[in-house]
């Protein structure tokens, strides 16, 4: 027999050996019949592919990279489809008889990330941190004392009206303002008090692109000796270009609030710089709320502000509508 011709019948016996291999592995119903089926074709003894591989022994060397190459892929198949006759009949009863598949790949979880307000909030509480201000928390619901009268705030004040505020039973509300932690915070501390608010509030605003009647406040409390509007205006000036960038433009226009004297409105213009929008008020604490905590407004001052943290991130993010925040549309949630 020519070296071609025992190339030809050792590659027909290879073939034979993966048809009959491949029959007996799909064939098998039980884990015995899959292990007898692996003895007799891949064992290492006497297994029916070691025959295979000892005929190389007798082909001339050309034959046997030819036929070599077509062994290895032979065994490889054999190989796979024992793992997998192993697989399909070592699966539990239980999952068979529920028509549960549970060696089919699993489906991967959506991995989310951070709501871009709580991003926000947390770049506000970092940025604040490094100019010497501490976070302070407080109730939500909040007892009238708080939330109006130890902030200077009269019961004939519009401000107090019931349209205006979402007030609940026994002389409690949600708080419309995070001004309510600042009282909090000197009623249990004494001068010096360098710290920043954070929170939800509620008030029933209508809502629009730029009104919500739950949004989120971040307020800042200095008080100390000697502390002025110029203190006041430097801290939000440096926070406004760390956080907006150095090319925002802010104004501080005159304003009224109960609980600081004077007052001033804090805007930043818009994208594009066709319009202003307010981002916040602030002003030097009214000697009132000094008094109302027990601090003497003849010895200390303090600034205090408020900023609407949803309005910072639209503005960071150059988003125009405060609606597109709370409607968990994760096409729009999942671009920041």
């Amino acid at each position: 027999m020519s070296a071609n011709d025992s190339l030809d019948a050792a590659q027909a016996d290879l073939e034979a050996l993966e048809a009959s291999a491949l029959s007996a592995f799909q064939g098998a119903r039980d884990p015995q019949a899959v292990e007898a089926a692996r003895i007799e074709f891949l064992g290492q003894k006497q297994g029916r592919i070691k025959t295979a591989q000892e005929r190389l022994r007798g082909l001339d060397p050309a034959a046997k990279k030819v036929y070599g190459q077509r062994f290895n892929t032979v065994k490889k198949t054999l190989e796979d489809a024992c793992d997998a006759a192993k697989a399909r009949v070592e699966r539990p009863a239980a999952a068979v008889a529920e028509g549960l598949d549970i060696t089919l790949p699993g489906l991967r979880p959506r991995l989310g990330h951070r709501h871009p307000l709580t991003q926000t909030a947390e770049e506000l509480v970092d940025l604040f941190g490094r100019f010497g201000f501490s976070v302070a928390r407080g109730p939500e619901v909040e007892d009238i004392f708080h939330n109006f009268e130890a902030l200077n705030i009269p019961a004939s004040h519009p401000a107090r009206d019931p349209l205006d505020n979402f007030y609940l039973s026994n002389g409690t509300m949600l708080r419309s303002q995070t001004s309510t932690v600042q009282i909090r915070v000197m009623e249990n501390q004494p001068p010096p008090v360098r710290v920043i608010a954070i929170g939800r509030v509620y008030r029933p605003d209508t809502v629009d692109a730029t009104h919500s009647f739950m949004f989120h406040q971040i307020e800042g409390l200095m008080v100390d000796r000697g502390v002025t509007m110029a203190d006041l205006k430097t801290v939000l000036r440096l926070f406004a270009q760390s956080y907006l960038g150095r090319d925002v433009k802010i104004r501080f226009r005159p304003s009224f609030f109960p609980f600081t004297e004077p007052s001033v409105e804090v805007d930043m213009l818009w994208h594009g710089g066709d319009r202003w929008v307010e981002m916040g008020g602030a002003g030097m604490v009214d000697p009132n709320v000094f008094r109302a905590v027990g601090y003497d407004p003849e010895e200390v001052t303090g600034f205090a502000f408020g900023l609407g943290i949803e309005r910072l991130c639209m503005r960071r993010h150059a988003i125009d509508d405060i609606r597109l925040l709370y409607q968990n549309d994760t096409r729009f949630l999942g671009q920041f």
